[in-house]
């Protein structure tokens, strides 16, 4: 996508689709309305257009104005604005367009109150980036479908840098839902090693791959029980970005990179299971922030961990009763082997500690309890730091993504114990999941501030709306790269 800043008033812009975002009441600009007629000013003193949350009206301009066609965009109350509220509106507007057969659009930036310039113009081009993307399909005869190829952002240099790096966000997120989306048959374990692959190449980012007998020396027991069951070998992806010339100190991130999950020999129902290919969201979303990562280069060294399987039962998968060694020393016993997240995580994050670094974060799909509790708005947060908790809950705010911290009181650990191994792999009953989950993972990083999130529920889209298609969202991805930047700056 073409994606550049204009230096050009709103008369001049040569586009298909010139969009103005309107808070509700607000003046209409003032260098463009008189040129076409007064017809902004007829719509918004009208029914037709109030400036509404996602409000959209297209007017033509008959040649008056360079702009073929004006799109005003509600954002709503201008009290109620903020950056993520501007990411949607963008994407909201930047959809619209290209319904209306755009291929070339432009935005004016909102004068948005108590809000930075350059943020407003990196959130506007994240939202129009993310509302225009489409995953592309496998059918034969794909439809034509309208698409757009050239972005402008109206403003001057202050904004250019913004700009940038809203793309280069943008483009991870959406690096992260083609991954999500990618069936099982299509992203094996060896297949997302690849991928992963490509991107440190584009990146410049050092990357070392474990097939099945690298992760028997490297001696990741839960990994290998989960992939025991399968055809496909595991892989064990260790990237590393020297923003800091590997000096360190170091930043470590760890994906969930299960591709396809039956649940093994605790098999899930087989309604809904088609969309467990969504499992290695957490794997999608480190390599989504990786490749962003190089792009905005944030002066941090940050080692990024996949560890990825498939979860199949067979006649050799592990079963529930087993007990299984993983890389930090701890033993687990296996209540459920739907419980393999968990797992793999356990020896991501081990391997990450022992590495040296100083703090660490991690995402996956871990649990349903999630949804429960939360329901897809905000994505649980679990840690054994409350500092490091507190930053990464930041690092998500200022990224518009959303967390919310839950508790790790020390009785909450009293619920996964096992009389015969460390620790079972699954709690008492359905009480607290979540937590549970996350605390497991708490077991096998030592004393190293660790923060884990839950994005189960924010991964996937069912329903489509005015922002984006049904499917993968690329959760997490903000708020990796978000606290890769928070690091560089020591905070």
């Amino acid at each position: 996508m073409d994606v550049r800043v204009r230096n050009q008033s709103l008369s001049q812009i040569e586009t298909d689709v010139l969009i103005l975002p309107l808070f509700e009441g607000a003046a209409v600009a003032a260098d463009l309305d008189p040129a076409v007629g007064g017809l902004v000013a007829q719509a918004t003193g009208t029914r037709d257009f109030a400036g509404e949350k996602d409000q959209v009206t297209v007017l033509y301009t008959g040649g008056k104005v360079a702009a073929r066609k004006l799109l005003l965009l509600g954002l709503g109350k201008e009290s109620k604005s903020d950056y993520r509220a501007l990411r949607r509106a963008a994407g909201v507007g930047a959809r619209a367009a290209r319904e209306s057969g755009a291929s070339s659009i432009a935005f004016s930036l909102p004068p948005a109150a108590g809000l930075s310039p350059e943020k407003v113009a990196q959130f506007v081009t994240e939202g129009a980036l993310h509302g225009l993307y489409r995953f592309q399909s496998y059918k034969s005869e794909p439809k034509e479908k309208p698409q757009v190829a050239s972005i402008a952002i109206l403003g001057g240099s202050e904004i250019e840098a913004g700009v940038a790096y809203g793309q280069a966000v943008a483009e991870g997120v959406n690096l992260a839902r083609a991954l999500t989306w990618m069936p099982g048959n299509h992203l094996t374990a060896t297949v997302l090693a690849e991928k992963a692959g490509e991107v440190c190449q584009a990146g410049n980012i050092e990357i070392e791959v474990y097939d099945k007998k690298g992760c028997e020396e490297l001696g990741l027991g839960l990994l290998l029980a989960v992939n025991q069951g399968s055809k496909e070998e595991p892989r064990f992806i260790v990237m590393r970005y020297k923003g800091n010339g590997g000096q360190g100190p170091w930043l470590g991130f760890v994906g969930k990179g299960i591709t396809f999950d039956t649940g093994g020999i605790s098999i899930k129902p087989s309604d809904g299971m088609w969309d467990m290919k969504d499992d290695m969201g957490g794997a999608a979303a480190v390599l989504g922030a990786m490749a962003t990562i190089a792009r905005v280069k944030p002066k941090a060294d940050v080692l990024a961990i996949i560890a990825s399987t498939d979860n199949m039962p067979d006649g050799n998968a592990y079963k529930p009763g087993d007990v299984i060694r993983g890389l930090s020393g701890k033993t687990v016993e296996v209540r459920s082997t739907d419980a393999e997240g968990r797992l793999v995580l356990a020896d991501g994050l081990a391997y990450a500690a022992k590495q040296g670094c100083q703090k660490l974060v991690t995402a996956s799909t871990l649990t349903g309890a999630a949804n429960i509790a939360l329901g897809p708005i905000r994505f649980g947060i679990v840690s054994n730091n409350e500092a490091w908790e507190e930053q990464i809950f930041l690092a998500a705010e200022a990224a518009g993504e959303r967390g919310w911290r839950l508790p790790h009181d020390e009785e909450y650990y009293d619920l996964f114990k096992s009389p015969i191994a460390d620790m079972s792999n699954t709690g008492t009953g359905r009480s607290a999941g979540t937590t549970v989950g996350g605390l497991f993972l708490m077991k096998h990083v030592g004393d190293t501030p660790c923060v884990h999130m839950d994005i189960a529920a924010q991964i996937w889209r069912h329903n489509a709306d005015k922002f984006e298609d049904v499917g993968a969202t690329g959760a997490g991805v903000r708020t990796f790269v978000q606290a890769a930047m928070a690091f560089a700056e020591g905070k």
